[in-house]
């Protein structure tokens, strides 16, 4: 799809957004009621800790909203075996798409192996359980190289989407990033956006760099705002009772 025909309409616009809530003081019902705003407004799919998941599945059943969740989250620093374990556990609880946070201390270090081997194990075990696999590379602590390495790696283990940050780590998502990002990997994979975007500009501003997947915790809004500015588009321009005369 074009930039445009992203950001046409409350549905296309809607369908880019993982709606996500990551944070620990999360409750039952916290994600019962994301997962219900997922459903109302046809979010792409709900992005929530591992814990949650056999909830959220349950709660999005006959739905079309996918279950994400994240692995070795939110530092990247586990073992393989344990994000593996991980992994498999989620998809066997109903997630649809696993984002895993790479190593990032072994990318930094260029200890490439591991950070290899598990980008691959990842996206082996999430399709063979039909899920997606997007890669975090928390790009505010990684250079130019680093990620561009990271993309390389990613494209190698054909992972469905690379992923700028966790969120919880000094910055989100920038342009410049996503664009860096979307050039290194090009058509044939994903680039999702996430980590301090809680507006429609902001939202706008990561598709026109090349994202084509957001991760928000303010997804209702950036559609509000959205609606808003469509309504007073559509409202007739109020006259000045000089024109009339």
């Amino acid at each position: 799809m074009t930039v445009e025909e992203h950001l046409a309409s409350p549905q296309s616009i809607a369908h880019l957004i993982d709606h996500t809530l990551l944070k620990p003081e999360a409750t039952s019902e916290d994600i019962v009621r994301l997962c219900r705003e997922a459903a109302e407004h046809r979010f792409c799919s709900v992005c929530i800790n591992p814990y949650w998941v056999r909830l959220a599945a349950a709660t999005l059943e006959g739905s079309r909203v996918g279950v994400c969740t994240v692995i070795g989250f939110p530092l990247g620093a586990n073992r393989m075996k344990v994000k593996t374990a991980e992994a498999r556990m989620a998809l066997a609880e109903g997630a649809t798409e696993i984002d895993m946070v790479l190593n990032i201390g072994a990318l930094r270090s260029a200890d490439f192996a591991p950070v290899r081997n598990e980008i691959a194990e990842l996206a082996g075990i999430a399709h063979t359980g039909n899920a997606l696999l997007k890669v975090i590379l928390e790009t505010c602590l990684l250079s130019d190289e680093q990620k561009l390495t990271a993309c390389r790696f990613a494209v190698e283990a054909q992972a469905d989407f690379v992923k700028t940050s966790t969120g919880f780590s000094t910055s989100g998502a920038t342009e410049s990033d996503v664009r860096l990002m979307r050039k290194a990997v090009g058509d044939s994979v994903g680039v999702k956006a996430s980590g301090g975007i809680r507006s429609l500009d902001a939202l706008r501003r990561m598709v026109e760099a090349g994202a084509n997947r957001i991760g928000a915790s303010s997804g209702v809004q950036i559609l509000r705002e959205f609606r808003d500015g469509a309504d007073s588009l559509a409202k007739p321009a109020t006259r000045n009772r000089a024109d009339s005369y």
